[in-house]
């Protein structure tokens, strides 16, 4: 078996035979659930895969290959009547520099939205019927451009946004730069125009659908008056596994992965991939619970190639989980946070998870525990752990990679000289100081 560890384009991963858990029987429900949907997961979690599976599904160049790609899957077999009927576009935010003066950063911004435009207008070029003029200096007017070509035709745009709040995460990680995202996001900041044309466009202009990823709710809530027609769907139940994988799929894999002679029992892969990797909920009304697929690709395929466990069942990809949990420490009170999740039964009870908040609110705001919460739950650092007393919500460290990534950061606050086990998870220190 072949898996697709690092790899997020569906129609490589289906033509060169890497293994897929399938998840095109959720395409009739994506369909009805709504015209302009968001999903928010934690990074790392599948999320551009299913974003490459839904252009791959839905692009009109891609008719002839449906067959090929799809055929063997679940869509394949009962396929929606929407199946290669639109253009499709994809952004992706991930991809712009959001460091420096406001004026390189939204230079950086029109600049990747025009290149995506400019290859959508070659991509499509035998159904134009009017010119298209891309705008270097002015995406927006670039994109009235080519909406005003699509509805020329009798096809209609289907929009793909994958980082969508990639802005928000480099504004929180970096600590400073408030003044640069409220010249995006707010007024008539660019962003907010991006997001203003792609809300006209649905009115009739061109637009059909679209479907937006990201981390965190954060810029939803600065773009509630320039994008209010997003559905979001990231608490659906319907929606709980659309990316990340189930005990039930993960020991069918360990199943067909045993062969005679080998050092390993699935038995006990299963059961230390459960430990490391499993213990995701994104929906209180979900009954599974889910494995980080990129640190389960990456111990199988590990376990595949060289018939062993990974070395470090930490996947170093996840190394930028370490900032996140360095922010909510810097914060008042954060400390306490970390330490009140590690200890007891690791469970920190909230009255509700907080679903709208922007990035003035992370910088300036009172940073209080549900508050804190809320950004590590979204973060993937905290998972949801059922009813609390009074019934509140609680949520606790989904699993041992999340949990070591505590450890280390309460040993970068306490301890030096500190080692960590990745194995285990347990630690020994040497030259150990005061806890501050």
């Amino acid at each position: 078996m072949k898996f697709p560890y690092g790899l997020s384009d569906f129609g490589t991963l289906i033509q060169a035979g890497y293994w897929y858990q399938d998840r095109t029987d959720r395409l009739p429900l994506l369909e009805d659930r709504g015209r302009q949907l968001i999903f928010l997961r934690p990074r790392r979690f599948g999320k551009s895969l299913l974003l490459s599976m839904l252009e791959h599904y839905y692009d009109i160049n891609r008719a002839e290959h449906f067959a090929a790609l799809f055929g063997g899957l679940a869509i394949g077999r009962d396929p929606t009547p929407l199946h290669n009927q639109f253009f499709v576009m994809k952004w992706d935010f991930s991809l712009v520099k959001a460091q420096g003066e406001v004026r390189e950063i939204e230079a950086a911004l029109h600049r990747h939205l025009n290149d995506r435009m400019t290859n959508f207008v070659a991509d499509y070029a035998a159904y134009w019927t009017r010119p298209i003029a891309i705008c270097q200096d002015n995406a927006v007017s670039s994109l009235e451009s080519v909406l005003a070509a699509i509805r020329a035709t009798p096809h209609r745009l289907y929009l793909l946004i994958d980082e969508y709040d990639n802005f928000a995460n480099e504004v929180l990680m970096a600590g400073q730069g408030q003044g640069h995202y409220e010249s995006l996001l707010y007024g008539e900041g660019l962003l907010k125009t991006v997001f203003k044309a792609v809300k006209a466009a649905a009115g009739g202009m061109g637009l059909d659908r679209a479907f937006i990823t990201g981390v965190s709710p954060v810029v939803l809530s600065d773009l509630t008056s320039g994008y209010n027609v997003g559905e979001n769907i990231y608490l659906d139940a319907s929606f709980n596994d659309l990316c990340g994988f189930t005990e039930t799929e993960i020991a069918t894999v360990l199943a067909e992965l045993t062969t005679a002679g080998a050092t390993w029992s699935g038995a006990e892969a299963r059961e230390t991939m459960r430990i490391f990797y499993n213990g995701y909920r994104f929906s209180e009304d979900a009954t599974q619970r889910l494995y980080n697929p990129t640190l389960s690709l990456y111990f199988l395929k590990t376990l595949s190639q060289q018939g062993r466990y990974p070395h470090q069942l930490l996947d170093e990809n996840l190394a930028m989980d370490r900032h996140k949990l360095a922010y909510i420490a810097r914060l008042p009170h954060g400390e306490d946070l970390l330490i009140a999740a590690m200890s007891g039964d690791a469970q920190v009870v909230i009255p509700e998870l907080a679903r709208r908040f922007g990035v003035e609110d992370m910088l300036g705001a009172v940073k209080d525990q549900p508050f804190m919460a809320s950004l590590l739950y979204y973060f993937g650092v905290m998972t949801l752990a059922g009813q609390g007393p009074l019934g509140k919500l609680a949520l606790k460290v989904p699993n041992l990679v999340a949990r070591a990534l505590y450890v280390e950061r309460l040993r970068d606050l306490w301890l030096t000289g500190y080692a960590l086990d990745p194995k285990s998870g347990s630690c020994s220190r040497q030259d150990a100081k005061t806890p501050r």
